[in-house]
């Protein structure tokens, strides 16, 4: 398949990339520095690295004629940087639009969605509270490119991972369709990759919010 890949420079962009060539995909990464995505050895001659402006839908609209999917790890690391996610994906959205690309999965973060009652009563009015007014504006970027995502035509799968680790790929995660995992605190970048790449041919997850976690 041939994919393009949005936030290729990041921790779980950089594993989509990688996973996507070693399957033996064909892989166009939309990127601001190139000098900051490492090229494998192995597929490099499927690698297509593109530098262009995320928030500009004319630019990217050639880095997705003809693809298969996108798949985007957009997202901010701070408050601070809040805002590219939302703006970016609504750049992707209307490029997709005008080149016929019909399949989107993006990643967002569990504590954009509710959290069910099968979670502890600590977790659930304390640790989650916390965390989304730590990043509150981060979260509510989430929010917004989520609506952006949902409101479109497209064959979407919204992604939405717990907290995210550099640890190995385990193999053994788990995935909840319509919400976040049960008890599910991290996740290893490198198996949330792995998820989504499974989810691309997958009509369960279309049109839905997908939990990952370990």
């Amino acid at each position: 398949m041939r994919f393009t890949v949005f936030g290729a420079t990041g921790g779980t962009g950089r594993q989509l990339v990688r996973q996507a060539l070693d399957a033996g995909h064909e892989v166009t990464a939309v990127v601001r520095d190139p000098a900051r995505l490492p090229v494998p050895d192995e597929g490099s001659a499927r690698l297509e690295v593109v530098t262009a402006d995320v928030t500009d839908p004319e630019a990217l609209a050639p880095a997705l004629s003809g693809r298969d999917a996108v798949l985007s790890a957009l997202g901010a690391p701070s408050n601070k940087a809040a805002g590219i996610a939302s703006r970016g994906t609504r750049a992707i959205l209307a490029a997709m639009e005008t080149s016929g690309v019909r399949r989107y999965i993006g990643v967002s973060a569990a504590p954009v969605a509710p959290f069910g009652e099968d979670e502890s009563l600590f977790f659930r009015t304390v640790a989650v509270p916390l965390v989304r007014r730590a990043l509150r504006r981060v979260y509510a970027d989430l929010a917004v490119m989520e609506e952006a995502v949902r409101a479109s035509g497209l064959e979407w799968t919204l992604v939405r991972p717990p907290r995210l680790t550099d640890q190995p790929a385990s193999g053994t995660y788990r995935r909840t369709i319509g919400a976040n995992v049960p008890r599910g605190r991290t996740v290893p970048r490198a198996d949330l990759a792995a998820a989504i790449l499974e989810m691309v041919e997958d009509p369960a997850t279309v049109r839905q919010g997908v939990g990952v976690a370990s």
